[in-house]
């Protein structure tokens, strides 16, 4: 929210359950979806082109949007790609076959300082580049 305050770009906060956020951000607008797998991503990705800013940690998703020319971040500031999102899905889903097998227990890093740091970096980078056209 700061990034968007600063450069005074509307924030779309999509989801498909209630989410507690401040209601005093003019640039924020809550979308509430249907109850549905897969409901908020088709928001989004329906939504998504250029000059648009998608924050995701899904890369089915994200892969979506590359597609669409949007600019895609992970919540760790790592810019998805149309160069390496056909790879990046291709391990997510041979990683999932793994873990469903039993021949692979999944364990999600935890978001340190470093990670919002690179994050904060990474959007501002984008924004302004989009900014600059």
């Amino acid at each position: 929210m700061k990034v968007a305050h600063r450069h005074g770009e509307k924030v779309f906060l999509v989801s498909n359950q209630w989410l507690r956020f401040p209601v005093d951000q003019p640039l924020l607008e809550k979308v509430l979806v249907a109850e549905g797998p897969d409901a908020a991503d088709d928001w989004i990705a329906e939504r998504a082109g250029p000059g648009d800013v998608v924050v995701t940690a899904d890369i089915p998703l994200a892969s979506r949007c590359v597609d669409k020319r949007a600019r895609v971040l992970a919540p760790n500031g790592k810019p998805f790609s149309e160069e390496a999102i056909g790879m990046t899905l291709a391990v997510r889903n041979l990683m999932t076959g793994l873990r469903e097998t039993g021949e692979m227990t999944s364990r999600v890093p935890s978001f340190t300082p470093q990670d919002r740091s690179r994050f904060l970096s990474a959007l501002e980078t984008t924004v302004q580049s989009l900014r600059r056209g």
